[in-house]
């Protein structure tokens, strides 16, 4: 099936914007088939299931066809749960963020229900709710349906499954004969076709099947972690792992760039891939990437369509698809060829919904691991370093090297010694080569420290006490481990320790000091 681009509909330039900022590049197939027709303001039965796009399906052509400048109630959308109801909610708002005048409105149980009242008397024209808080509202007369145009069922198999048959009913029945009724649902029972006859008018029935999944042999494992600590998370997995080559994918091409931007800085072999780049530049970043010269590859999912290589031995997944099939699809980058792969994701805040979904589609595990220290980093490091060890005493000819040895214990070394002191050596070299001065340069630092540049000064009113303040609460470094504090004019400068330097850099670049957002790189020295 042809897929639609998203800036080839017709609908408002807010909504392209928006469409663009949240990172959509191609519609998928539950989009490509609903959104035409729902925008020709056709009753449609969509057969998909969760985690396909249906939120944006019904959401942008709703965004398309309600009236901002009237503050009546016009779209309906019923959630079997809050969970679902707050998501829906979310990605409607992130969707509308550019219609000054619209208002959006979450109702479910659970929440004060004097708060939703309040945000109701100041007009809403879009509410996602729960049946039950939707009744409640409308027996107390402030939630009016008289002039309802949308009704969105969302999940309708889920909500008749938890016995809201007859409130759904009960909401219908009050809302104008005139209007365009929408069902989702991922199974199509008896009582779902009921419901469609009773209440839609020649409804357009669209079937999205869902592919299988055929990755067995990649170990799928998720991190909860803070969206701020993404970065240090991503530069720890690829010093514990090494992989020859990565895969890092971004549901944004401005997350790309962005991602790139902090990796180089790090020190790391990495180019991105997205929409924005002519064929030439794609081509070139591929033959490094094939070659290693580039070692790690972060895209965003339209642009490594297509990529064929067969020795990636790592997916990371730095933002939760927004697709089931996109998960499926990176980290079947992996595990090719008969090799064995891993797939790392990041979740952050309510992307856990969408993981488990994930999981559902695809009948599997991912299995839930805890964020490794700088000292696990180590740690890990070693323990595979002596299982490499292991490999070559078990596999390889050492006839030659036992000989050398041999001699060192004509004079009076053992053997022992003699390993301990080759351990060392490649350890120490393997630890020196990432070091602070490597991965930032030379800073002008005092010794052990490493020297970083913001972007405040005097004239934005920061003193030192501010600096440490946020370092303490943000990074978690006490005033004693921060080194030299210089403030100028514009700008300021300050020194931590080479040991807390990569995380102070991942932390500190997405915080506000005394309400801005604060800039922060290594110097230069």
């Amino acid at each position: 099936m042809e897929k639609l681009r998203f800036f080839d509909l017709d609908i408002k330039d807010e909504i392209k914007k928006a469409i663009e900022d949240v990172g959509f590049e191609e519609t998928t197939p539950i989009q490509s088939l609903a959104i035409p027709f729902i925008l020709e303001r056709k009753d449609v039965i969509g057969h998909a299931q969760t985690g396909t796009g249906k939120t944006a399906a019904f959401g942008i052509p709703i965004l398309e066809m309600v009236n901002e400048e009237s503050k009546k109630l016009q779209a309906v959308i019923l959630c079997p749960t809050r969970e679902l109801a707050i998501q829906v909610a979310e990605e409607i708002r992130k969707l509308s963020k550019y219609i000054k005048k619209l208002n959006v409105l979450p109702i479910y149980g659970g929440q004060p229900i004097e708060r939703q009242i309040k945000a109701l008397r100041k007009g809403v024209q879009i509410i996602i709710g729960t049946p039950g808080r939707v009744m409640d509202h409308m027996r107390r007369g402030t939630l009016k349906m008289n002039n309802v145009k949308i009704m969105v069922l969302d999940e309708a198999d889920e909500m008749l499954d938890m016995g809201f048959r007859e409130d759904i009913e009960f909401i219908l029945e009050d809302m104008p004969l005139e209007k365009q009724t929408l069902l989702f649902s991922a199974t199509m029972s008896k009582p779902i076709l009921n419901l469609t006859k009773k209440y839609q008018n020649d409804p357009k029935f669209l079937k999205v099947v869902h592919q299988e999944m055929t990755v067995p042999e990649i170990e799928q494992i998720y991190f909860e972690v803070k969206e701020k600590m993404k970065l240090e998370l991503l530069s720890r997995l690829i010093d514990i792992y090494n992989p020859k080559l990565s895969m890092v994918f971004c549901n944004t091409k401005k997350r790309v760039d962005t991602l790139v931007t902090h990796l180089q800085v790090r020190g790391y072999l990495v180019d991105g891939l997205h929409g924005d780049m002519t064929q030439r530049q794609r081509d070139n970043v591929m033959g490094k990437f094939r070659i290693g010269q580039i070692e790690i590859l972060v895209a965003t999912d339209v642009a490594a369509r297509g990529i064929d290589v067969d020795d990636i031995e790592a997916v990371f997944n730095y933002d939760v698809p927004n697709d089931d099939e996109y998960y499926v699809h990176r980290i079947g980058r992996t595990g090719r060829a008969g090799r064995t792969g891993r797939a790392f994701t990041f979740v952050s805040g309510r992307e856990i919904y969408q993981l488990r979904n994930i999981q559902k589609f695809t009948k599997t595990r991912i299995e839930q691991h805890k964020i490794p220290s700088i000292s696990d980093v180590e740690e890990i490091r070693t323990d595979m370093f002596l299982e490499k060890v292991k490999s070559v005493i078990n596999n390889d000819d050492l006839s030659k090297y036992i000989y050398l040895v041999e001699r060192l214990m004509k004079e009076d070394y053992t053997s022992v010694e003699t390993s301990a002191a080759l351990l060392k050596m490649f350890m120490d070299k393997d630890i020196t080569s990432e070091s602070s001065n490597e991965v930032f340069g030379d800073t002008g630092a005092g010794s052990g420290m490493v020297k970083f540049f913001m972007n405040m000064g005097r004239k934005q009113g920061i003193k030192a006490k501010d600096i440490v303040r946020a370092i303490g609460e943000e990074a978690g470094l006490s005033s004693q481990s921060i080194g030299k504090i210089d403030i100028f004019d514009k700008f300021s400068f300050v020194e931590v320790p080479e040991t807390n330097a990569r995380e102070f850099l991942s932390i500190m670049n997405r915080v506000k000091i005394k309400g801005r957002y604060v800039n922060i790189e290594p110097a230069k020295s």
